[in-house]
Formats: C-alpha cells, sequence, structure tokens
C-alpha cells in the first residue's frame, strides 16, 4: 500500500495546534494578571464565612437597680435557598407555623442568593415546630430578643427596640447609642461542599451595650400606674396621664399614661397608645395656672394675702366678654379667691399686675419653654408675649386659658414653689455604666433657674395648703400630712370655641408642705360624667401620694436598720 503525504494538511494540523495553544496562553495571562483578584474574591466567598456576633444589649434598671428591660435567648431562621428543593411546599408549612404569609417566604426562598433570613427570633413554639421538620437548607442562628418584665409598666418612659435590637422609641430609642454595642464578626472556614469547618480564620469580638439607670422607682411607677388605670376606666376618659417627681431634686420617680400598651407586644397595640401624653400632649391647663399670677401678686408686693376683691357674684365683663366663675362668690379674700379658685378673683389680681409681669412670672416658670427633659418629643406648650393679647387676653391667660402647657412643665413649675422658688431641671437617666458596674455617665440635679424667692413660696406654700384644707382640693387630703395643691377644669376648644361638655380635669400638689418629697401631677382628657378636677383628678393624687409615702417611709427604715447591722459588724 503506498500512503502519499499532505504537507498542507500536516500545516493545518500544526497551525491549528500553535493557534489553540496561543489562545490559551492569553487566556491564561487574563485569567492570572487581569482577573486575578475578581477570582480571588469568588474564592474566598467559596471557603470563608463570615459571621456577625451579635453584642448584649444594655439593660434598663430602675433606681434600686430592678431589671425593667433584659435580653432573652430567640432563634433565627435562615435558609440556603440553593438547598431547598420544593420551595413551594416549604413557603406554605412556615406560613402556618408563624402566621406570615406564603408569598413572603415564597419570595424569598427564590432569590439567587447564598443566604437569606425567613424569620427573626422564632417563639420557642415556632422553633421547635421548624426544627422537627429536619430540612436541608434551612438552619437557625441564636440571637437575643428584648423583653420586658413588668410589660406596660412605664412603657412610655422605656420605649422599645425592634427585630434588629435598634431602640424605636422611649429611652430605647433617646439612648440607642449607649445601649446597643457594637458587632463583632469572625471568619469561618469552609469545604468545598459549603460546611463549616470551625476553624477560625479571623475574630472581632462584640462590645457589649452600657446598662443604663433610671430615676424610675418600680414601686412608685406601679402605685401610680394602678391608682391612674382605676380612676381612667371609672370615669370613661379618653386619656390621662400622672407625673411624680422629686421637686427637691427634678428627678423623675415615675411616669405614665393612658391609653398604654404591653412593650413585649408593641406591634399589637392600638393607636396613639405608644404616645407619651406627659411631654408631647399640649393643652389649655385652666386654673393650676393660677399658680402663675398669685405668685407674682406677692413676688412683686402688689397683693397680700388678707386683700379684699370683690367678685362681682360670678359674673365680671372684660373687653367684650363675659367671664363667670364655676360657683357665684361675693367678697372674698386674696388667699380665698386661691381657695375657691375665684376666675373672676384672679383677673381682677391680673388687671392690677399688667401683662407685661403676668407673661414674666409665666416664663420665669417655664411656661413656652422646653423643661429639657431626657426623652423624645417634648413639645415647648404656647405662652404668649403682652403684644399678642387682645382686649380679652387679660382675663383669659391668667386664668390658664389662650395659653398652652404639658404635663411635664405644671409639675416642674409646681415643684419650684415646693423647693423654695427654685426650678429644678427634670430627668429620668441617673447614670450609664458597663456590665461591671463601672460608670460611664453619671446625672445629677441641675439648676434651672429661680422662679420666685423663697419668702414668696413659703406664702404660696400656705395658699396651696388652704387650698387642700379648705377648698377646691379637698379630695387631696390624707390623714397624718399636710399637703398642697391646685385644682384645674378647662374647657377644651372644638372648632374655634370653648366646648360645654368636653373637659380636662387636673390636679396638681406636693407632700408633705413643711418638707416636700413628692410633687404629683394628675390629669384626664374628656372625664365624664364626673369633670373637676378636684373630684376626678384629687383623688388620684391621695391614692398614689398616701401610698408612696408608706413606701418611703419603709425603705428608709429599711436603710436605718441595714446601717445599724452594718455598724454592729464593724464593732
Amino acid at each position: 500500500m503506498f500512503i502519499k503525504k499532505s504537507p498542507n494538511r500536516l500545516r493545518a494540523v500544526i497551525s491549528f495546534l500553535l493557534l489553540t495553544l496561543l489562545l490559551f496562553s492569553i487566556k491564561l495571562v487574563l485569567i492570572q494578571i487581569f482577573k486575578s483578584e475578581h477570582l480571588r474574591k469568588i474564592a474566598e466567598k467559596q471557603h470563608n464565612l463570615l459571621l456577625e456576633l451579635e453584642p448584649e444589649r444594655g439593660i434598663i434598671f430602675d433606681r434600686h437597680m430592678r431589671p425593667l428591660s433584659t435580653n432573652l435567648p430567640a432563634q433565627s431562621l435562615y435558609a440556603v435557598p440553593t438547598k431547598i428543593k420544593n420551595k413551594n411546599a416549604l413557603a406554605e408549612r412556615l406560613a402556618l407555623i408563624t402566621g406570615q404569609k406564603k408569598d413572603f417566604f415564597l419570595e424569598r426562598l427564590n432569590r439567587k442568593k447564598a443566604f437569606i433570613w425567613l424569620s427573626r427570633k422564632l417563639t420557642d413554639r415556632q422553633y421547635d415546630a421548624i426544627k422537627k421538620m429536619s430540612i436541608d437548607g434551612l438552619g437557625f442562628k441564636r440571637e437575643t430578643k428584648r423583653h420586658y418584665p413588668d410589660a406596660e409598666l412605664a412603657s412610655h418612659v422605656i420605649g422599645f427596640a425592634g427585630l434588629d435590637n435598634v431602640g424605636l422609641e422611649g429611652i430605647e430609642l433617646h439612648y440607642d447609642k449607649y445601649l446597643r454595642g457594637k458587632l463583632g464578626w469572625c471568619m469561618i472556614l469552609r469545604d468545598a461542599k459549603q460546611k463549616g469547618i470551625m476553624l477560625e480564620k479571623e475574630f472581632v469580638p462584640p462590645k457589649d451595650g452600657y446598662d443604663i439607670v433610671l430615676t424610675i422607682d418600680e414601686t412608685i411607677q406601679f402605685i401610680a400606674e394602678r391608682a391612674l388605670d382605676e380612676s381612667f376606666k371609672k370615669h370613661n376618659a379618653s386619656g390621662a396621664s400622672v407625673i411624680v417627681m422629686d421637686p427637691r431634686t427634678g428627678e423623675i420617680l415615675a411616669m405614665a399614661n393612658r391609653p398604654t400598651f404591653d412593650l413585649n407586644n408593641f406591634d399589637d397595640s392600638i393607636a396613639g397608645s405608644h404616645r407619651n401624653r406627659s411631654i408631647c400632649d399640649f393643652y389649655e391647663p385652666g386654673s393650676v395656672f393660677k399658680i402663675v399670677t398669685a405668685s407674682a401678686a406677692l413676688e412683686e408686693d402688689k397683693v397680700k394675702e388678707a386683700d379684699k376683691f370683690f367678685c362681682e357674684n360670678g359674673s365680671y365683663k372684660v373687653g367684650n366678654h363675659i367671664l363667670h366663675d364655676y360657683r357665684p362668690h361675693g367678697t372674698l379674700t386674696f388667699r380665698e379667691v386661691m381657695m375657691q379658685s375665684s376666675n373672676i378673683g384672679v383677673t381682677k389680681v391680673a388687671q392690677i399686675l399688667g401683662p407685661e409681669l403676668v407673661y414674666k412670672y409665666a416664663k420665669l416658670f417655664g411656661f413656652g419653654s422646653l423643661t429639657g427633659i431626657d426623652l423624645p418629643g417634648e413639645v415647648g406648650g404656647q405662652n404668649k408675649p403682652p403684644e399678642k393679647w387682645s382686649k380679652t387676653s387679660i382675663g383669659a391667660i391668667p386664668i390658664g386659658q389662650e395659653v398652652c402647657v404639658t404635663a411635664i412643665q405644671l409639675v416642674t413649675a409646681l415643684s419650684a414653689i415646693a423647693n423654695d422658688g427654685i426650678q429644678m431641671r427634670p430627668y429620668v437617666i441617673k447614670r450609664i455604666q458597663d456590665k461591671k458596674g463601672e460608670l460611664i455617665k453619671e446625672f445629677s440635679p441641675q439648676e434651672i433657674r429661680r422662679a420666685i424667692t423663697a419668702e414668696t413660696a413659703s406664702r404660696m406654700k400656705d395658699i396651696l395648703a388652704a387650698v387642700v384644707a379648705e377648698g377646691t382640693g379637698k379630695g387631696a387630703q390624707i390623714k397624718g400630712y399636710r399637703a398642697a395643691g391646685k385644682t384645674g377644669t378647662a374647657q377644651k376648644v372644638e372648632n374655634g370655641v370653648y366646648s360645654h361638655s368636653k373637659f380636662i380635669a387636673t390636679f396638681m400638689g406636693f407632700i408633705p408642705v413643711e418638707d416636700p418629697q413628692l410633687a404629683i401631677v394628675v390629669s384626664f382628657d374628656e372625664p365624664h360624667p364626673a369633670y373637676l378636677g378636684g373630684t376626678v383628678s384629687a383623688p388620684v393624687f391621695k391614692k398614689i401620694a398616701e401610698d408612696a409615702l408608706k413606701y418611703l417611709k419603709s425603705m428608709e427604715e429599711m436603710e436605718l436598720v441595714d446601717l445599724n447591722e452594718t455598724k454592729r459588724v464593724i464593732h
């Protein structure tokens, strides 16, 4: 057989092989030089798993280190979508267990990702049910869940944190940067089948959040909320607030509002229940504002307690407006004007003072300005300067109309009288500390200003004590103690006119008069059928003050026993 050689075919084969080699060489150069970094990152993603390490959120304590917020362990569900075979069936089963919609899970399972969250911070029941399914591609990651042991207690002060442990309301929001801490992370090596082999390549530990100690006393908070809740239901009110403050320091011992909500189930709360009415709702205060006019008259030496005023038998014309008293009065002394809360008597005192002085003392008592309390959402209310007064304003502003205040402003103003004329800044945070108890930041009592002299404050204390002993505030009397206070019943404004069916009932007072330990303001929005401050709010003051004083006395006795025991051990 004769085989004919073909040089052309040989050259073609060699050329093809050389061209292929050239192409492979070019590709290799491209991979090694131009795409090496990109491919390296892909390889790292395949073999390195970055895990975030969650810090423990700081705990919120009351003033006696009783926890008001804590952290509980919780399991969160994730998926590796590429490993899930029957996604439709899984989405349906997860929807039944968690209460989420099937479409929510299906959409997430269809994402082209190596890791996806399906449900964060499951309940124990949900976790057990999903774990029993034993489905390849599902996994759990241990996290922490915010828990509030007392549920509704002090809810508007504490606030709450969301799924990612980020503060959303109250202290949780306002001090989130201290409470949250800092994430840590670690790099885990994985084998070719993407299974972790638990070798830590890199590790940065999380930094836990700081703890916060409040001025709130859990027991006084409970006492205040119990009394407020009973009367809120009894008087069919649409809203209510109470604040208990130490007038000597400005420390808030209790702050509560109605309606309220469960901090552990804040998503299920009714509309408007998250609002801290004590600091963000402003309203015309009515007769409790008369402490401004009375203090100004005494401070400026325009009026003395025994000076007499004819109260026009209940009807008095101011500008083009007829001013009325709740009950008609003839001639009353200035002291009696305050005791009986005569609108006409106070207006006549204000006419002696003039608009400039009334406005001046309203500002000195803090009305129209923020108190500076360390909670989010505070509003400043309204205090009109004299140039904006109308002809009838002299008969309105001095008795608590045409001026808007908040509950926190009222208790702060009243505390100035209780504290010998010095107004203190209200605050709810005592200190911030780390997990070992080391101090990070401390908050101390802070004077705002002197509103009136100590002498005027003493005279006002005596007048306000008479309001409780003999006047409109008799419902606030407490056996064995001398209390001082002022009632207020304000008509609400609807469509530009004063309503004759909707009122705000307020009582504010302090006790004991000789050495005030507690200043309390109680306010109800639209109570009915009873609506007077002396009828609705004063008895709540009495309940809170009575129980709180007993509690404080028992605490003092316990501290004395502990001190004596310590001395005995030392000796």
